[in-house]
C-alpha cells in the first residue's frame, strides 16, 4: 500500500514539474533541483541521503560536460575578440553565396557527417563555433540554426557506431541487425530536416520554393542511398572485402598526412611571433583553421577534450600574437567563464536528477537492496511492456513524449534500465533497440535538459522551451514513424 502511495507521488511530481517546465511557468534552473529532491524523498531516500549524494554527488555528476563547455566557451570568446570568428563568417559567406536554404543544408550535412563518428559536449561545442556564426551571417534566426544543429546532431548519432554498444553488449543485437533500422531512422531524420528547414525560413520570412527544394533534395540524395545500398547489401562479401581493405589503407594515408599537418601547424604558429614583422598580411589563411584546431587533435591524436581546448586556445594566441595578446586571452578565459555559467547551474539540476532516480552508480551500505527510487519504479514499468505489434506502436507513440526530462525512456536518465525491465519481460531486444532509438529523436533534439541544447540556447541566447516548443512536432511524428517500422520489422 505504501509503495504505490509513493508510485503514484513520484509520478505526480514528474507530469506536474514537467507541466509547469513545458509551459513555462517554472525555469528549468529551479525545477530540476526541486524534482530531484522531491523524487528522493518520496522514493525513501533520507536527508542525509539527499544532501551527501542527490545534491552533493548530483552538482558534481556532470563536471566534465560543464568542464569542457567552460574551456569551450573561452576558446569562443578568443575566436570572437582576434577577429578570427568575423573573418571566417565573412568567407563562409563568400563561398556559400547569399541562399539560406542551400547553406542550411550544407551546415546540416556537415554536422551529421562529424557526428557519426565524434560525440559529447566539447566536440558540440567546438563544431557550433563553425557553423552557428555561417547560418546567422545569411539571416537565418536563431531558433532555426538551433533546431538545424540539433537535427544534424542527432542524425549523425544514429549511425554512429559508438552508440551502438549497448545494443551489442547488453541485448546481444549484431550490427547487421541494428544498421538496417538505424539507416532508416536517418534517412527519415535527413528529410525531417528538410521539411524543418523550408517551414522555419518561411517563419523567418525568407522567400523559398518548398517544392523545388525537396525535389532537389530527393535528386541530390538519390544517388548517396543508392550507392550505400549496393555496397552494404547488393555487393558479393569478397568484392566488399576488397573495398573495405582499400578503405582501410587509404584511412591510414591521409591520417598520417593529416598529423603531420596538424603537428606543422602548430610548429608555424610556434615560430609565428618571432617572424611577424615579415609577414604583411592582414589576415593569416591559417587562421581559418583555428576552430577546428581542437577538433583536430582529438580526432587524430586522441587527445583529452580539455587538452585539446586549452591546445586550441595557444594555438590562437600564438597564431594573432600582437602587443596585448596575452590581456586579450586573459579577457577571454574570464568572459568565457562567466558567458557559461547558466548553462553550468543548470547542468547542476540535470546532475542532481539523474542521481535522484538512478543512484550514484556504486554500491551504498545504506541501501543493499539497490537504490530505492529505481526499486519503485521498475515494477511499473514492467506492467506496459506491449505483447502486439499494434500495442507496441500505440503505447509507445502515445508515450514518447517521456522521454523528455530524464523521464524513463530517456537513455541518459532511466532509458537503458527500463530497457533491461522489457527484456526480462520479454520484449524481443529488436524491439527495444528501436523503442530507444526511436524516442531518442525526441530526446536527443528536443530535450531541455541536454546539456548541449541548454548550451547552445544560451549561445545564441534562445529560451530553452522555446527550442522545444519549436522542434517537438517534428521529432514525435519521427519517433511514431521510426516505432511503426520497429514494430514491422522486430515484433
Amino acid at each position: 500500500m505504501i509503495e504505490n502511495i509513493q508510485i503514484i507521488l513520484l509520478i505526480s511530481v514528474f507530469v506536474i514539474m514537467s507541466v509547469l517546465m513545458f509551459l513555462r511557468k517554472m525555469p528549468a534552473l529551479m525545477a530540476l533541483p526541486f524534482m530531484a529532491i522531491l523524487i528522493a524523498f518520496i522514493g525513501g531516500i533520507n536527508s542525509d541521503g539527499v544532501l551527501r549524494y542527490v545534491i552533493g554527488f548530483g552538482t558534481l555528476k556532470l563536471h566534465s560536460a560543464y568542464t569542457v563547455a567552460m574551456f569551450g566557451s573561452m576558446l569562443s570568446i578568443l575566436l570572437q575578440k582576434t577577429g578570427i570568428a568575423e573573418n571566417i563568417i565573412k568567407k563562409g559567406a563568400e563561398l556559400t553565396g547569399d541562399n539560406p536554404f542551400i547553406i542550411a543544408f550544407i551546415m546540416l550535412l556537415m554536422i551529421t557527417l562529424l557526428f557519426t563518428t565524434i560525440g559529447g559536449l566539447g566536440a558540440i561545442i567546438m563544431v557550433a563555433t563553425i557553423v552557428l556564426p555561417i547560418m546567422s551571417s545569411v539571416g537565418l534566426s536563431p531558433l532555426t540554426t538551433v533546431g538545424i544543429f540539433l537535427i544534424g546532431l542527432s542524425a549523425g548519432g544514429t549511425l554512429n557506431a559508438g552508440n551502438w554498444a549497448v545494443y551489442t553488449s547488453v541485448m546481444g543485437l549484431k550490427i547487421s541487425q541494428i544498421l538496417p533500422f538505424a539507416s532508416l531512422m536517418f534517412f527519415l531524420t535527413l528529410f525531417a530536416s528538410v521539411i524543418f528547414i523550408t517551414i522555419q525560413l518561411y517563419r523567418d520570412g525568407q522567400e523559398i520554393n518548398p517544392l523545388r527544394y525537396l525535389i532537389t533534395f530527393f535528386l541530390v540524395l538519390t544517388p548517396f542511398i543508392s550507392l550505400f545500398v549496393i555496397y552494404k547489401y547488393l555487393l558479393p562479401l569478397n568484392v566488399v572485402e576488397v573495398v573495405d581493405q582499400i578503405f582501410t589503407m587509404t584511412g591510414n594515408i591521409i591520417g598520417f598526412v593529416s598529423r603531420t599537418i596538424v603537428i606543422l601547424l602548430f610548429i608555424y604558429a610556434l615560430i609565428k611571433p618571432f617572424i611577424i614583422q615579415y609577414l604583411k598580411k592582414t589576415h593569416d589563411p591559417v587562421s581559418y583553421l583555428a576552430p577546428i584546431y581542437p577538433l583536430l587533435l582529438i580526432l587524430l591524436f586522441e587527445m583529452d577534450f580539455i587538452a585539446a581546448f586549452v591546445a586550441g586556445l595557444l594555438f590562437v594566441f600564438l597564431l594573432t600574437y600582437r602587443k596585448g595578446s596575452l590581456n586579450l586571452l586573459i579577457q577571454s578565459i574570464f568572459e568565457g567563464g562567466s558567458i557559461v555559467m547558466p548553462a553550468v547551474v543548470l547542468m547542476f539540476g540535470i546532475g542532481m536528477l539523474l542521481v535522484a532516480i538512478m543512484g550514484p552508480g556504486t554500491p551504498l551500505s545504506e541501501y543493499p537492496g539497490g537504490w530505492p527510487v529505481l526499486g519503485l519504479l521498475k515494477p511499473v514499468l514492467a506492467n506496459i511492456v506491449p505483447q502486439t505489434k499494434l500495442t507496441y506502436i500505440l503505447i509507445f507513440a502515445f508515450l514518447a513524449p517521456l522521454a523528455l526530462y530524464r523521464g524513463p525512456f530517456n537513455v541518459w536518465g532511466m532509458g537503458y534500465g527500463l530497457a533491461a525491465v522489457f527484456l526480462a519481460s520479454g520484449l524481443a531486444p529488436g524491439a527495444v533497440m528501436g523503442l530507444l532509438l526511436s524516442v531518442g529523436q525526441i530526446q536527443g533534439i528536443s530535450d531541455p535538459t541536454n546539456t548541449h541544447n541548454v548550451w547552445l540556447a544560451n549561445e545564441m541566447r534562445v529560451d530553452v522551451q522555446k527550442i522545444l516548443w519549436t522542434t517537438l512536432p517534428y521529432t514525435w511524428i519521427l519517433a511514431v514513424i521510426g516505432l511503426i517500422i520497429a514494430a514491422i520489422m522486430f515484433m
